[in-house]
């Protein structure tokens, strides 16, 4: 089914007598593959409103990403939130669409300074599992009032409604940017040197290790890039080289798209944790690829596929932390086995249960993609 409206959609949904797959430009998903008839998204697309003095873009959700970054360059600005590029890694092809980023709450480097996905989007429509259509949210940021429905939908997977429209705060492009390169740090002395160069007032957009080498960006206008490039260099000590424009970018690309894992054979695991946690988490996994976003607070591991994959032992490790891992990519056997989303403690499945019985009463929409 390809809706061309909302009025098409409800009308879907409602006459639905099994489940549905929810697909937008089919690059980022993950997880088993829910069973049902597809239901594509690809219908509403299209920009409804671009305001570069109000930093405001409304489109529909089936808009490629590609259409929404093009016409954001057009005017000097950029979706704050970094989308990763997961193609590579998961071996798809096609387009991401504006509504899979957000179903996603899909959110890369610059999340630790600008914030996720979620945080600036601003508006949504999207149609239920009853077939109401559902608007929350607005053009501005003041115009959120009452549920939260923006936030709640950022990172559902399309488990309770299907948006058809979205509306982002946006922000100008920086004039340049520079990272500060340093190799052969330990995972302690990293995580000492992250946390330092993010708490100073030099605004780090970008704090990541990998390959023993830490990587802070720095962004905006150039004179200030320069002077904040200078002064943390300064407050960090010596033995710090610097990657500029292209090259910086190249830096943060390879570990926004997981590069170093595409075309490697294996799981991968994306782990949260406190940045503190990032050592000793390191130390588990000892001799499998690892590297770190956001800090350290993000952790990427390539693991051998073999049993459980390290879920048992990982996954027990990081409820003693507080962290949670999801398996991004895995064989279908192994899917079919190891839940890819971090069980929820008992009280936030209960929530989470009385949520899609809500949005969802039939159990309809992409049924069992997070259980």
């Amino acid at each position: 089914m390809k809706p061309a409206n909302e009025m098409e959609l409800a009308e879907a949904i409602r006459a639905a007598n099994g489940p549905l797959r929810i697909v937008g430009g089919g690059t980022r998903a993950i997880g088993r593959m829910p069973a049902g008839e597809v239901l594509e998204t690809a219908g509403f697309s299209g920009i409804s409103l671009y305001e570069p003095g109000a930093l405001t873009i409304v489109a529909g959700a089936g808009t490629p990403l590609a259409d929404i970054e093009a016409e954001l360059a057009k005017g000097g600005q950029r979706l704050s939130f970094e989308v990763p590029d997961m193609r590579g890694l998961l071996g798809r092809s096609g387009a991401s669409t504006i509504g899979g980023v957000v179903a996603c709450n899909a959110s890369g480097p610059r999340r630790i300074q600008a914030g996720a996905c979620r945080d600036s989007l601003i508006g949504v429509r999207f149609v239920d599992g009853a077939g109401a259509v559902i608007k929350n949210g607005g053009r501005v940021m003041k115009n959120v009032t009452g549920y939260d429905l923006v936030k709640l939908m950022a990172g559902a997977q399309g488990t309770l409604g299907v948006l058809t429209e979205v509306s982002f705060k946006v922000l100008p492009r920086p004039e340049v940017e520079a990272t500060l390169i340093r190799d052969g740090l330990d995972p302690a002395a990293a995580v000492v040197a992250m946390s330092k160069a993010l708490g100073s007032p030099f605004e780090v957009t970008g704090a990541g290790y990998i390959g023993g080498q830490v990587r802070l960006r720095i962004e905006g206008m150039a004179g200030s890039v320069a002077y904040r490039q200078t002064a943390l260099a300064k407050l960090l000590g010596p033995g710090w080289g610097l990657a500029e424009a292209g090259q910086s970018a190249d830096l943060w690309a390879e570990i926004r798209d997981v590069a170093p894992f595409v075309g490697k054979p294996g799981a991968v695991w994306r782990i949260s944790v406190k940045p503190s946690d990032m050592p000793g988490l390191l130390a588990l996994l000892g001799d499998t690829q690892t590297f770190c976003d956001w800090g350290g607070g993000l952790i990427w591991a390539l693991v051998p596929e073999e049993g459980d994959a390290m879920a048992g032992v990982l996954r027990a490790y990081l409820n003693a932390l507080g962290g949670h891992a999801t398996l991004v990519r895995a064989s279908e056997a192994m899917l079919a086995e190891v839940p890819v989303f971090h069980p929820e403690p008992a009280a936030v499945a209960a929530l989470t249960a009385g949520l899609r019985a809500k949005f969802d009463p039939r159990g309809v929409l992409n049924h069992g993609l997070m259980e």
